[in-house]
């Protein structure tokens, strides 16, 4: 995703293409306050002020940013074009895991296939899961910096990929350019929702697990792996990478996890005391 700066004119005075405002109201749900851009390694703040106004022309509002490389800058409040509130109450932190930790589902934007395999989806089928999700708890949509996108240690943390099917003779997508083809069909897909009923809620004492849940299972599957010797010599990247995509596809709740850890805990104890370790 190409972060080339754009022509002057693109800001507030340039000539609109959105429709005339529909007599629909705005999402009167909870499931759009539940979806976050998560933008990481941002090398141009322009990018930053382009992808909040890409935001706020689609009606969303909350934007992580993951140790952006210029942030507070002017250059970001200039392209942003009106949408400063939301550069204002954009979330600041360093790493991806600190940016996704309290959400039930993460979907990474890639313009290419990676070693790391996950699920792809396109834009609208993308936009159509993290609403439907956004039911059950929060959602994050992660896009990476502008050369070199995100990383597979980044992907890992994914649940799913986006791509976008651009011209494969011309493929290169500027950030912002891909977060507002993500947001309008985020838009399209809460507008379905709105005129759908409203799907059943989950039992209190089956609510989806975290992704820091997740992440802290992951660890400790790993340590547990290590202990009892599974991998024989062989690099555990592989298996690991397959024992996420299958837990991950389980839609583990809280209840679940704490069974599970539980598991590897005694299993620990367990290779411990055979390794004649208290």
């Amino acid at each position: 995703m190409d972060g080339g700066k754009e022509r002057r004119g693109a800001g507030a005075g340039a000539h609109s293409l959105t429709s005339a405002p529909m007599n629909t109201p705005e999402f009167p749900l909870p499931a759009a306050d539940r979806l976050r851009i998560v933008l990481v390694g941002t090398q141009h703040p322009g990018n930053i002020g382009a992808a909040a106004r890409a935001l706020k022309t689609m009606g969303l509002a909350r934007l992580v940013l993951v140790a952006p490389e210029q942030f507070p800058a002017e250059e970001a409040s200039r392209r942003a074009a009106g949408a400063d509130d939301l550069l204002a109450d954009a979330r600041v932190v360093a790493t991806l895991a600190e940016g996704v930790a309290d959400c039930r589902y993460v979907l990474g934007c890639t313009a290419r296939s990676r070693r790391v395999q996950l699920e792809e989806f396109e834009p609208r089928q993308a936009a159509a899961r993290a609403v439907t999700m956004a039911a059950q708890g929060e959602v994050a949509m992660v896009f990476g910096r502008e050369r070199t996108g995100l990383t597979n240690e980044e992907l890992q943390l994914c649940h799913a990929a986006v791509h976008i099917p651009a011209n494969p003779e011309y493929s290169s997508l500027n950030l912002a350019a891909a977060v507002q083809v993500l947001a309008y069909e985020l838009r399209l897909a809460l507008r379905g929702q709105a005129s759908s009923p409203a799907p059943e809620s989950r039992h209190p004492d089956d609510a989806p697990a975290s992704h820091a849940q997740l992440e802290g299972f992951f660890a400790q599957l790993g340590q547990t792996l290590d202990e009892i010797d599974f991998h024989k010599g062989r690099t555990p990247d592989s298996a690991m990478r397959k024992l996420r995509r299958l837990f991950l596809r389980a839609d583990l709740s809280e209840q679940e996890v704490r069974l599970l850890r539980g598991v590897l805990a005694d299993a620990q104890r367990m290779a411990r005391l055979a390794d004649g370790r208290t």
